[in-house]
């Protein structure tokens, strides 16, 4: 949810609302009723399939204002409303986003209201898709993703669960709190980036986050504890100054700040896969994901029964993702890990440091329920080559973020001198 300071910087602050064709269409409502909350005001606009599934009157009671379908209907106000729509609002959002208007966006094709106002926006544009797994999955689909997100869109990834086809996995339009919180972000964005320092600008940040899971059978599998809270944290700090983020996730039960590139992963496999094709982008590598170091060397093709009192399992070691970026770094790569030690805590940390031959290592107790796995703070101790290791009290995940960041810059000065 957006924090108060987030909801004061909003207030006041247009936001054009696009809604198209798709069963999650009413779901808009509480979209726009979420950001008026926040003190904005909000103008609707709707594809003609999305009619079918709501209606403009809705949109109408709710905003105080004419929802727009085609700009050429009798009753627009505005005849060049896609210009004015479009020029004079402080964000864009489109909420339900279907593969359809994806893809005309991520193409430049304007032959409706929404995709001509899309091409004559200037202002940010949020992007809240919902569609079928299968759909969402589609090489073309992500291929559309990609581009937007080169093209500088925001996207708040789908949910997973069960849609209304009654297929499981993602691509449920995300719960619209989180849209808002995520709009509301974003206006306040330009604010909040005058205050912190620019100094990651022209920065190109990779970092790994989350849990990994190898399975065992279709229906078990072996994890860790990991929320994905810290990495990102360090991708929304790391955005907030300036550099252009990408995170590698695996499995989280935290949600990611807009404005950053998501790949989503499960395995250490596609997670090393991943980084693997990511990695000669970056100029800041910073591995918090909580990778499972060991997969077993046979998945079983069927559930294994409850036969036995007891469970041999035959495992073998996962990729060592963040010693193969060390060990292979070029073109002045920073790459900064992460230690989780529950004793011995710097002393651990400092032996990975030096047997990765890395710039520095974030070490944390993970003992504690207080600064462990999933909680809002952490007290990290930062530890660098051929410096002392420094101690920092316990803090919030972002606060703790910027303390990282900060320890990031002083490297690079230090290797650019």
């Amino acid at each position: 949810m957006a924090d108060e300071t987030t909801k004061t910087s909003a207030k006041g602050k247009r936001v054009a609302l696009g809604v198209t064709g798709g069963i999650a269409a009413y779901k808009a409502a509480e979209v726009l009723r979420g950001l008026q909350r926040a003190g904005c005001v909000v103008r609707v606009a709707m594809s003609p399939r999305a009619c079918a599934f709501i209606t403009p009157l809705t949109f109408r009671a709710l905003s105080g204002s004419h929802v727009i379908v085609d700009d050429y209907a009798p009753d627009n106000p505005d005849p060049i409303a896609h210009i004015t729509f479009s020029q004079t609002v402080d964000l864009f959002v489109i909420a339900p986003a279907t593969a359809n208007i994806i893809a005309k966006f991520a193409n430049g094709v304007a032959d409706d209201f929404l995709t001509s106002t899309y091409l004559a926006a200037t202002a940010p544009v949020l992007l809240a898709p919902a569609m079928n797994t299968s759909m969402w999955e589609h090489p073309a689909t992500r291929r559309n993703i990609e581009r937007l997100r080169q093209d500088g869109v925001q996207i708040i990834e789908p949910d997973a669960g069960e849609m209304a086809c009654g297929t499981i996995g993602p691509g449920r339009l995300s719960e619209p709190e989180r849209i808002v919180a995520a709009a509301l972000e974003i206006l306040g964005q330009a604010g909040k980036s005058k205050q912190l320092p620019q100094d990651l600008a022209g920065e190109r940040v990779l970092i790994t986050t989350g849990a990994t899971r190898e399975e065992l059978d279709p229906v078990r599998f072996i994890s860790n504890r990991s929320s994905g809270r810290m990495g990102f944290a360090i991708a929304e700090a790391a955005r907030d100054r300036g550099a252009e983020v990408t995170t590698v996730a695996g499995i989280t039960t935290a949600s990611p700040p807009s404005g950053v590139t998501v790949v989503r992963t499960s395995s250490a496999a596609e997670m090393h896969a991943a980084v693997t094709q990511k990695i000669n982008d970056a100029s800041v590598f910073i591995a918090a994901a909580a990778v499972a170091d060991y997969r077993p060397v046979r998945r079983a093709a069927d559930k294994i029964k409850k036969s036995e009192s007891t469970l041999n399992l035959s495992l073998e070691r996962t990729p060592d993702i963040l010693g193969e970026v060390a060990a292979s770094r070029t073109n002045g790569l920073l790459v900064i890990g992460f230690a989780a030690e529950t004793e011995k805590v710097v002393k651990n940390a400092l032996a990975k440091l030096n047997s990765k031959k890395l710039d520095a290592v974030v070490a944390n107790d993970v003992s504690r329920d207080d600064i462990g796995f999933d909680s809002e703070t952490n007290a990290i101790t930062i530890i660098t080559q051929n410096t002392e290791p420094r101690e920092l009290p316990a803090m919030t995940k972002l606060d703790a973020a910027h303390r990282i960041l900060d320890e990031i810059v002083r490297l690079r000065q230090s290797k650019s001198r």
